[in-house]
């Protein structure tokens, strides 16, 4: 008999426009608003107790939260990953990307010569 596995969730985590195509794909979406935005930490946490797999976070968060994040991304199996809305992408998602490459292979692979 075959074994049945579940698959990690994933998550979303930004203004309502940016996290409105995720949800229209079943992903679970936290809107952060201006209310909110201070919780952002706590709903890190929340998603990695949760043992969720991967959370898409816009970059104006995680730029304003990266100390949070990174944080995560060290000690927990979340994997945060920056991405940009819609006034275009501020460089934080290439930039963490890099930072998260060089760190599993020991040397900076996008800057080879």
């Amino acid at each position: 008999m075959a074994t049945k596995t579940r698959e990690a969730p994933m998550a979303a985590l930004g203004s309502y426009d940016s996290v409105l195509p995720f949800q229209a794909i079943g992903i679970e979406t936290v809107v952060v608003s201006a209310e909110n935005r201070s919780s952002v930490p706590q709903i890190l946490a929340k998603f990695a107790h949760d043992q969720y797999a991967v959370l898409f976070m816009e970059e104006s968060l995680y730029a304003d939260f990266r100390e949070a994040a990174d944080g995560v991304n060290e000690s927990e199996s979340l994997s945060v990953i920056p991405i940009p809305n819609q006034a275009g992408s501020l460089g934080v998602g290439v930039s963490s990307i890099r930072k998260s490459a060089e760190r599993a292979v020991g040397m900076d692979i996008f800057n080879i010569q």
